[in-house]
């Protein structure tokens, strides 16, 4: 296989997966009636964005690696603070169901 092709196809799916996560936030928008952001807004934003970091690397793009490095700060403490706060109402539901 070519590997620019390669890379192109990468860059695309890459792209594909960062671009999903406005679809699955709007539909799940759509569904609550309100705007939500959703874990897998984040989810998709962090492998998407980390795919991208990854090609923009191999393109050798400082801009493009700088555009796409710093946001994947942003979505995993995002996660971070999801899953935690889940970890704590997981605790206190179960203090509430102790005797």
């Amino acid at each position: 296989m070519n590997m620019e092709l390669f890379w192109v196809g990468v860059g695309f799916a890459a792209q594909g997966l960062f671009s999903a996560r406005f679809l699955v936030q709007w539909i799940c928008s759509e569904r609550a009636g309100r705007s939500v952001v959703p874990p897998a807004f984040w989810v998709l934003s962090l492998v998407g964005g980390a795919l991208l970091t990854v090609y923009a690397i191999y393109r050798k793009d400082p801009v493009f690696i700088v555009g796409q490095a710093g946001g994947l700060v942003v979505y995993s403490r995002n996660l971070f603070l999801i899953y935690r706060e889940r970890s704590r109402q997981a605790a206190t539901s179960k203090e509430d169901i102790a005797p």
